[in-house]
């Protein structure tokens, strides 16, 4: 009896929500860090990839907004790439990646990567098993490539369980601001829970390689995952703080003989608001 309470206790701790003070603050505390850690990747001319994946709803987004949120876009930028158009399909797989790799002071956040073979792919039916075949075992081979050319390669599995994964599409029916996030593969994927857990247990099988592991995400609590998933990031690349020192702002020199041209030149947006 006394293991049923003490177990009842400790479920009830993990899923206690942080509030909504204490997530923006820390929030805003790791976003400064992250500011910090571009400005040293720049610095250090990294190269650093960082790859999101998990069942759909599962939040990667959500982290990946927070994340690039107050970063410059020239040294930040999230690759979010579109299904393969049909001369795609006839390249090599990984090729239609390899452009958006970075190059040296740069980070890119993939939203969903080159493993759309092995869960998407597989589970539809959208490639052969020969393809998928091939996929599982060229893929650790591709990713030793990149750690070896220098890239910092991070991946992110985002988990999320069935209930909770219900209970996002469902909000998303309801909200109309939402809808654009459950598309028709979305709903399919209800009806496929278990082909895609023993999809992701075999890709996890060949692809969680040291060179390039695969961190899992709690993400049933969106706040939380958001905050643990950025503070594993910074610690994942040693960085130093190259804040520059307080910078004052010239004067402004006098305009002298400068006329601007008439309003009526111009044309406004309108002041819907006041």
């Amino acid at each position: 009896m006394a293991e049923v309470k003490e177990a009842k206790k400790e479920k009830s701790k993990k899923s206690k929500k942080i509030d909504s003070k204490t997530y923006e603050q820390a929030l805003f505390k790791l976003q400064l860090e992250l500011v910090k850690l571009q400005e040293w990747i720049k610095h250090k001319g990294l190269k650093v990839v960082v790859i999101f994946e998990g069942r759909d709803a599962a939040g990667k987004g959500g982290v990946i907004k927070r994340i690039d949120q107050h970063l410059n876009p020239r040294i930040c930028r999230i690759a979010a790439l579109p299904a393969p158009t049909e001369r795609e399909q006839t390249q090599w797989y990984f090729q239609r990646y390899a452009p958006h790799l970075p190059a040296a002071g740069e980070m890119v956040l993939f939203d969903r990567s080159w493993y759309n073979r092995a869960g998407v792919e597989k589970v539809m039916g959208f490639c052969t098993d020969e393809e998928y075949q091939e996929f599982l075992r060229s893929c650790p081979e591709f990713e030793r490539m990149l750690v070896r050319s220098g890239i910092i390669l991070i991946k992110y599995w985002f988990s999320v369980s069935d209930e909770e994964q219900e209970r996002r599409f469902q909000s998303r029916l309801e909200e109309p601001h939402k809808r654009w996030k459950l598309s028709p593969m979305d709903l399919e994927s209800r009806s496929r829970w278990l082909e895609y857990s023993k999809a992701k247990d075999e890709m996890f099988a060949h692809t969680d390689i040291k060179q390039a592991p695969w961190y899992v995400v709690h993400s049933d609590i969106k706040k939380h995952a958001r905050l643990n998933c950025i503070a594993h990031l910074l610690s994942m690349i040693p960085y130093e703080d190259l804040t520059p020192e307080p910078i004052e702002l010239p004067h402004r020199t006098e305009s002298t003989g400068y006329v601007r041209p008439p309003m009526t030149d111009q044309t406004f947006v309108p002041a819907v608001y006041p």
